[in-house]
């Protein structure tokens, strides 16, 4: 039987600089008593495409089309805190995009087509830039988790440079995913 490697396409967080204000903010995340799982900061990544467990001869596949993608490098402004699906019920925590957000929608827009016609259903949820920073286990303290997102929705944590496309594997743990490079495509820079 094939192996199956759960997998994804990204943009990595590799600024020193942002993933410490991320750190800063997850701290603050958990002094509001809420009932969070935080994501590690070496895990922070923009995800363009969430694919689930793939063969290893589809992973070469899917770089055969990341390569089609056509971008130049480019800056990503992460500002601002929020939930998914909306902050009456947050499960997800993020930190927003503002700037190169248009250009991450162009890329998931290249994609989306090329990844359908290897066989991969329509992405039903779409596409939101967007950098998940926790996940919300239950309602504990919820109305102080939402008055802190209120109080932060502008937080500035810095600027980024989108220079790779990856291609992640992301192996689940007890103590949490692990996630590793499959494949990268760098245009030139």
């Amino acid at each position: 039987m094939s192996e199956s490697i759960r997998s994804f396409i990204a943009f990595d967080i590799d600024s020193g600089a942002v993933l410490e204000r991320i750190r800063d903010v997850q701290g603050l995340l958990v002094k509001t008593g809420a009932d969070l799982k935080l994501v590690k900061p070496q895990n922070i990544h923009v995800t363009l495409r969430f694919l689930g467990n793939i063969t290893p001869s589809m992973v070469e596949k899917v770089f055969d089309e990341m390569k089609k993608v056509q971008f130049t490098p480019f800056d990503i402004k992460i500002c601002g805190v929020g939930a998914f699906p909306h902050l009456r019920y947050p499960r997800v925590l993020w930190a927003g995009i503002t700037e190169g957000a248009n250009q991450l929608r162009d890329i998931f827009n290249q994609l989306e087509p090329r990844l359908q016609s290897l066989g991969f259903k329509a992405d039903p949820k779409g596409f939101s830039p967007h950098l998940t920073i926790a996940r919300v286990k239950s309602g504990r303290n919820k109305l102080e988790l939402a008055k802190f997102v209120n109080e932060n929705l502008n937080y500035e944590f810095g600027i980024v440079r989108a220079e790779c496309l990856r291609l992640k594997r992301s192996k689940l743990t007890p103590q949490g995913p692990i996630y590793s490079t499959l494949r990268e495509f760098c245009p030139q820079k």
